[in-house]
């Protein structure tokens, strides 16, 4: 099982990190609408969630939902998703794989899938084309 977990989570960085890279850096603060947030701020969320999202449901360490001021910059928030994607394997790695662990990963995980897919949105909305999703 535990193998599956990492497989899912590199392909879910991957994609991510290409997701992150495809906006151009003066882009990162497009939104389609005032309503939502802007492309930095969705892949900002996704870093701050997949800790989150950790410490509750795969450590069950239990932490507010206290989200800093999103990032907008590039570099900041692809720093920040590579580092919450490298914490996760490495705890995933450490822990003994049990159906809690499970459970919160791939709630973790469809949490990520959800933004990201907005983030997709935000691509297309600006002509470029999302990268090609690997399984």
């Amino acid at each position: 099982m535990k193998k599956i977990l990492l497989e899912t989570l590199a392909n879910s960085r991957a994609y991510t990190l290409a997701v992150a890279a495809a906006m151009p850096a003066d882009k990162y603060d497009f939104k389609p609408n005032d309503a939502v947030w802007n492309f930095g701020e969705q892949l900002d969320h996704i870093a701050y969630g997949i800790r989150w999202w950790q410490d509750n449901f795969i450590s069950g360490r239990k932490t507010e939902w206290a989200p800093p001021k999103a990032e907008v910059d590039r570099e900041k928030v692809i720093g920040h998703l590579t580092k919450a994607y490298a914490d996760l394997e490495k705890l995933i790695r450490d822990e003994n794989v049990n159906n809690d662990v499970v459970k919160g990963f791939y709630a973790t995980n469809d949490h990520i899938t959800h933004h990201r897919g907005q983030a997709v949105t935000y691509l297309r909305c600006q002509g470029i084309a999302a990268p090609e999703y690997v399984f």
